[in-house]
């Protein structure tokens, strides 16, 4: 693992292209875009107002900027410097936009929900879909991107309204049996639509396109519903994750739950996990084997020197612990609004065979599950609570931080610790670029890059005579 030489400052969103080339950073009210692998600038834009979202379109030729303050939307083209574009609802105001699948429409919901427009920007043209149901939710592509599946509600009824991301018709639109939707998905093949309700009901509903509910699915009744919804990437499976510790999921050929995996503070035998729990490292992270510069090694001393710790220092590492094993929990108050309890993180790896779960509860220990065997694979036990967590996009590795200096890494192979060679650097986020070549890390007003270099396979010794030395 390589990280950058510095750390470059944000003051909002950072996110990588969907081509893995470029990295667009907001530094208050200015859109820098910068090289993936050299981290130089590529180019500067300056909006009018402090930057509070930034989305790159699909093609990576378009970037908009969300000013949500003012409110308005600014949109700049990557080849096209002196190309812009500019969004502004009046009154209505804008509370979120996003990018269409073909990179040349911007969605945009007004304040309150009173609205959502579709901009044209190839013709100006605009259309309008009345009442949605939220701002940042509710609205889902198919991966072909020719189809929108947008939430509204209206004389206090739930609809699905489906529409052509080429002419923006509304080819039809159906009631749902929810009472308050919280979001809806398409499937990864394009064949369903997952609709489910509030935290105040559990209920999960799949839909045709055309209309018809092919599965109504309800756990249990009295009690706080579903929290996560996630679709594996190959289409077969449904996980559902609730506020009761446990994720169901359900098969893509009859919906019937086909298992249940559960959350207990408590990991008893028989087990055949390996849990792994962060423990204090006096001892010298071996860095021989993460392919650093010299100048980027005398570097991270100068930086270890700064923080009293010699650098490349590990002061932490996982310890492999034995069942039965206690897991500390926390016990949600019961006077607030949405309290911390239940499955707040879900996701699969990009084979389909993992998933893993955090029980806000338990917010220290992440969970690690197998698909392909149906049981527990391992659990990674933080010190501190778990901030975010993220698959790489092409292999099941994956990465998760706690506010720490540390970044922690899991294969099927095991897990390990990384100190991140910057003073006063504490990871509160993480991101793939789309080729798992490379890992944002985010402190809170900085930013730095890891690159994962594979170890190239040693050379046999040269069998042939000395002669090819010359050559």
């Amino acid at each position: 693992m390589e990280f950058s030489t510095d750390a470059y400052k944000q003051t909002g969103p950072v996110c990588f292209s969907p081509n893995a080339r470029f990295l667009a950073i907001a530094v208050d009210y200015r859109l820098v875009v910068r090289d993936v692998v050299s981290l130089k600038v590529v180019q500067l834009f300056s909006c009018v107002d402090k930057i509070s979202s930034v989305e790159w379109a699909p093609d990576s030729e378009y970037i908009l900027c969300g000013l949500y303050k003012r409110p308005m939307v600014q949109a700049w083209s990557l080849s096209q410097p002196d190309w812009t574009c500019k969004i502004d609802e009046g009154p209505a105001g804008i509370a979120y936009a996003r990018w269409s699948p073909d990179s040349r429409h911007i969605l945009t919901t007004s304040e309150f929900q009173l609205r959502l427009t579709v901009w044209s920007l190839v013709n100006t043209a605009c259309v309008h879909v009345q009442w949605p149901k939220h701002a940042s939710r509710g609205v889902s592509f198919t991966k072909d991107g020719k189809f929108a599946a947008i939430c509204t509600r209206r004389d206090c009824k739930d609809y699905i309204n489906l529409l052509s991301c080429q002419s923006w018709a509304i080819m039809s639109v159906f009631a749902v049996d929810t009472v308050d939707l919280a979001g809806v998905e398409w499937s990864p093949d394009d064949s369903a639509i997952v609709v489910w309700d509030s935290l105040l009901e559990y209920k999960v509903l799949i839909y045709s396109p055309d209309g018809r509910c092919l599965f109504k699915y309800l756990a249990y009744e009295s009690g706080l519903g579903v929290k996560t919804v996630s679709w594996s990437p190959c289409g077969q499976f449904l996980a559902v994750g609730s506020y009761d510790q446990a994720v169901r999921t359900l098969n893509h050929l009859t919906w019937k739950t086909f298992a249940e995996f559960t959350h207990a503070a408590s990991i008893r035998s028989p087990c055949n996990a390996t849990i792994f729990k962060e423990v204090d490292d006096p001892w010298q992270l071996d860095m021989s084997e993460l392919c650093l510069s010299e100048g980027f090694s005398r570097s991270m001393q100068d930086h270890g020197a700064e923080n009293g710790t010699e650098a490349g220092g590990s002061r932490v590492k996982y310890d492999v612990m034995d069942v039965p094993i206690t897991l500390p929990s926390q016990k949600p108050a019961t006077d607030k609004p949405n309290p911390k309890q239940g499955i707040g993180m879900l996701s699969w790896s990009s084979d389909s065979h993992y998933f893993f779960t955090r029980n806000d509860n338990i917010p220290t220990a992440l969970w690690i599950w197998d698909i392909c065997r149906l049981e527990l694979a391992a659990v990674l036990v933080q010190k501190d609570p778990i901030r975010a967590a993220a698959w790489d996009p092409t292999c099941p590795r994956l990465v998760l931080c706690t506010e720490t200096p540390q970044l922690y890494m899991w294969t099927p192979s095991g897990a390990c610790c990384v100190s991140v060679p910057f003073p006063n650097f504490r990871v509160v986020d993480l991101k793939w670029n789309s080729d798992g070549s490379r890992l944002l890390l985010k402190d809170r007003e900085s930013f730095c890059c890891a690159a994962f270099v594979s170890a190239l396979p040693e050379e046999e010794p040269d069998q042939s005579d000395d002669s090819t030395e010359d050559e």
